[in-house]
């Protein structure tokens, strides 16, 4: 049996999105983007964390519009999103807390502003139980020539 690895990505302004599309040719990866409801967040950058910081205080996480695939036959998860304060953002972890029992590797993928902050920590904590790779961040500037990058971060995972 073939190891199926799955790339699932959110990105609010596009840039993670775009180093998604970089590694999906990288890894041969089928793509799931998450998506959330349209009025859940705004397009201003400042009122988006004010809203993500608040679902982040209440607990109330952003409803996912798609469903999860099911995960049976993977073995490897890249998920990759922005970093908000220093953190993973809210839709990516709506989509983490589906992982609980998940037998295969996570591995997280995330585009910054300059300051990653504890990411990778974050991301760690939200899977107790679950293995989690290294992980692999890019500034904004990066990502336009990310291939090499994640070339070699893929190389290292297998």
């Amino acid at each position: 049996m073939t190891t199926k690895i799955l790339l699932v990505t959110y990105s609010w302004s596009g840039t993670t999105a775009k180093m998604a599309t970089a590694l999906q040719k990288v890894t041969g990866a089928t793509r799931v983007d998450l998506t959330v409801a349209a009025d859940t967040f705004s397009t201003d950058m400042y009122a988006t964390a004010s809203i993500a910081k608040q679902q982040l205080a209440t607990g109330q996480l952003p409803r996912l519009t798609n469903p999860v695939p099911d995960l049976t036959a993977t073995k490897l998860i890249l998920v990759g999103g922005p970093v908000w304060s220093g953190q993973v953002a809210t839709p990516v972890r709506a989509f983490l807390t589906q992982l609980a029992g998940y037998q295969g590797t996570v591995a997280p993928f995330y585009t910054d502003a300059g300051t990653p902050g504890d990411y990778e920590a974050d991301f760690n904590q939200l899977l107790p139980g679950v293995k989690v790779a290294p992980g692999l961040g890019m500034t904004t500037g990066q990502v336009a020539h990310a291939e090499a990058a994640l070339k070699t971060w893929w190389s290292e995972m297998q």
